[in-house]
C-alpha cells in the first residue's frame, strides 16, 4: 500500500534548522510530485514546498523562500526538506503527501499523506 513516514521533527530555537525526511514507499514516484504541506491546530493545510519527480521543478511558499530547500533522492525513495532560519510562525505539524503529475498548491489534489512530524519552534 501507499505509504509516506515523515521524521525529522522536533524542537529548535528560533534562527535554528531542522531537516525533515518523507520516506515513500509501495509506489514508484515517477509521474507524482510530492508536496510539504504544514497545519496549525484549528487551521487549514497550507502548502509549504513541492518537488515535481518528473523534471525536477520545485515550489517554495512565499513565506519560506530563502530558508527552505526541498530534495529528492530518487535511489532511497525519500523527499527532504531543509528549513533554515526557523521562526515560531513556522510551527506546525508538517505532512507530506503525493499528487499525480506536477505540482499543485491545493490539498484535494493529493490522494496521500503521512501521519506528520512536529515542528515548533520556541525560545
Amino acid at each position: 500500500q501507499v505509504q509516506f513516514v515523515e521524521s525529522g521533527g522536533g524542537l529548535v530555537q528560533p534562527g535554528g534548522s531542522l531537516r525533515l525526511s518523507c520516506a515513500a514507499s509501495g509506489f514508484t514516484l515517477e509521474a507524482y510530485s510530492i508536496g510539504w504541506f504544514r497545519q496549525h491546530p484549528g487551521k487549514e493545510r497550507e502548502g509549504v514546498s513541492c518537488i515535481a519527480t518528473s523534471d525536477g521543478s520545485t515550489y517554495l511558499a512565499d513565506s519560506v523562500k530563502g530558508r527552505f530547500t526541498i530534495s529528492i533522492d530518487h535511489a532511497k525513495n525519500t523527499v527532504s526538506l531543509q528549513m533554515n532560519s526557523l521562526k515560531p510562525e513556522d510551527t506546525a505539524v508538517y505532512y507530506c503527501g503525493r499528487a499525480y503529475g506536477f505540482c499543485s498548491p491545493y490539498e484535494a489534489d493529493f490522494d496521500s499523506w503521512g501521519q506528520g512530524t512536529q515542528v515548533t519552534v520556541y525560545s
